[in-house]
Formats: structure tokens, sequence, C-alpha cells
């Protein structure tokens, strides 16, 4: 049994906190993507909160800013497990690598799409 588990309370609170915080330091320190999508967050979520649109709209414009966010994260954290795995090059290494590109570029999508259906 892994001594992480098991642990329960406050202090598997705080853990996960601790863990999750150096995720972010992590992801902010090591991948260019990240803190192009943080950038691109630091615009489009005040923007969001100083346009004449519904709450709800808010809403819906300031979440799929920040699931770009989480996509990025998914994505590194595959391409982080692929690389410790190996370096070589493998047709699944490649595809896992792409699919976790491909669900960003979707992701990015989302954001036009839906910023422009709500401001259009």
């Amino acid at each position: 049994m892994s001594p992480f588990k098991g642990q329960t309370g406050l202090k598997r609170i705080f853990n996960a906190a601790t863990y999750s915080l150096d995720g972010l330091t992590a992801a902010f320190k090591g991948e260019a993507a990240f803190r192009q999508l943080v950038l691109l967050n630091v615009i489009l979520i005040p923007l969001a909160c100083w346009l004449s649109v519904s709450r709800a709209e808010r809403a819906i414009l300031i979440a799929v800013c920040l699931l770009a966010l989480v996509v990025e994260l998914l994505n590194s954290a595959i391409e982080a497990a692929i690389d410790r795995i190996s370096l070589d090059r493998h047709p699944l290494s490649k595809n896992a690598k792409d699919m976790g590109s491909a669900a960003q570029l979707v992701a990015l999508t989302t954001i036009a799409l839906v910023w422009a259906v709500i401001l259009l």
C-alpha cells in the first residue's frame, strides 16, 4: 500500500492542496503552452466580467477559458508520463501525445466558438 494513501480529514485535504499547487507550479514553470493559456485567461476572464452579458453567459465565457487550462494540464501530464516511460519513438506514444494536442485544439476552438456565439 502506498504511504501516501490512508490520510484522512484535514491532513488529506492539506496534502491534496499542496500536490495541486505543486502541479500548477510545475506546469507554469515547465510548460510554455500553459503560461500562454494563463495569459489568455488573464485577458479574457476580466473581459468577461466587464462585458454586458447575463450572469449565465459570463459564467460560460469564464468556464470555457478555465476548461482550456484543465485540458492543458492533462495534456502536459500525458506527455510527461509518456516521456517518463521512454523517449524512444513509438506509434502509441505519438498517438497519445497527438490526442492530447487534439484535445487542446478542441478546447481552444470551444473558446472561440462560445465567445463568438455569445458576443455576435
